[in-house]
């Protein structure tokens, strides 16, 4: 790249499992990158190998505040986006999508900047409509337990289409699917990285329902390529945009894969379904093709095998780690006693 080309991207959120990998491509094509995260559900381990980069910048920041920079563009991934996290705190999580809406737009109205938001699937709630294209509207309960995400999204899709008809702000929108891959966290609650983790330590994978709802996986490499090309449309391209694999797997069909490649003991064990949990959702990508030229290209099996490999070697640093602590309290236990022989 040329350094006339080269920009200085914020990304919020950097350091979560979407926003590493962000991260990480973007300093791949020779830009300048500030990562910002508060670390709620974000990890300096997902970035510890983009510290020493020289076009890499850490902010530790909550985004619900204003935030004073100069960057050329903004992605605003910040917001927990597990029920389990988003759960723990939802007025926190609302208060990330809404009021982290608005400052970032105020930080690019300020600065001119062209700034995309991670929008969501979850903006379709229960679909009536199947797949899901970007003129549905949605079937969204507000009052539910997943309204903190999804009612946050959806108003954070209202700030970015009122600031661009009343600014004429450069912005993107991103309705991001069901997305997987290395750097997921280990207990976000989310059904890949709950079956991979149950799977290698060959306990039953727990399904909720009766295992016929349906999800459509797309892996991080192909989400991350589209988000950027997103970004580089022309000024007259918003989106709504679908991003997210078209193949759609049953939840029991995706526990066998992922017991089939961590060649794994566990059974299935089926649960009650939560509330507000869609039956269905697949995206309909046509609008993608057509607008970025793209579509995902890495399979399911490719994709589970490389996930199964990170939380495999997560598991093992884990197991690591307690081994040490082990050990060092044994030796501290093994010096106080010597301290306690020679004090008698």
């Amino acid at each position: 790249m040329k350094e006339s080309d080269c920009k200085r991207i914020l990304v919020t959120g950097g350091a979560g499992f979407l926003g590493s990998h962000l991260c990480e491509y973007l300093l791949e094509q020779g830009h300048d990158v500030l990562c910002v995260d508060n670390f709620y559900t974000g990890s300096k381990r997902n970035i510890a190998h983009l510290r020493a980069h020289p076009r890499f910048e850490l902010l530790r920041h909550d985004v619900t505040f204003p935030l004073y920079v100069e960057v050329d563009e903004i992605y605003n991934l910040a917001c927990p986006a597990s029920p389990v996290h988003y759960q723990n705190d939802p007025v926190q999580t609302t208060k990330t999508s809404v009021h982290g809406a608005i400052n970032m737009l105020g930080l690019a109205k300020r600065l001119k900047a062209k700034i995309l938001q991670a929008s969501t699937s979850e903006v379709y709630g229960d679909p009536g409509v199947h797949p899901q294209t970007e003129d549905y509207w949605g079937n969204v309960n507000p009052i539910g337990l997943r309204s903190c995400y999804d009612e946050g999204k959806r108003c954070a899709e209202t700030l970015f289409m009122d600031y661009r008809r009343q600014h004429g702000l450069q912005v993107k929108i991103a309705r991001i699917f069901n997305t997987y891959g290395p750097r997921m966290h280990p207990d976000d609650g989310r059904v890949v990285s709950n079956f991979i983790m149950q799977a290698l330590a060959d306990e039953p994978l727990t399904i909720y329902g009766d295992g016929s709802q349906t999800r459509a996986f797309c892996y991080v490499d192909d989400l991350i390529e589209a988000l950027t090309l997103l970004m580089q449309t022309p000024p007259g391209f918003t989106g709504p945009l679908n991003l997210g694999n078209p193949l759609e797997h049953t939840m029991l069909e995706l526990a066998e894969h992922i017991i089939a490649l961590s060649m794994s003991h566990s059974s299935i064990v089926l649960r009650p379904l939560p509330g507000d949990d869609p039956a269905r959702r697949r995206p309909d990508i046509t609008l993608a093709r057509n607008a970025l030229h793209w579509e995902p290209m890495v399979a399911l099996d490719e994709g589970l095998t490389r996930t199964i490999d990170y939380f495999r070697q997560l598991r093992s640093g884990a197991a690591h780690a307690d081994l040490a602590a082990a050990r060092q309290t044994h030796a501290t236990g093994n010096m106080r006693e010597r301290n306690l022989h020679v004090h008698h």
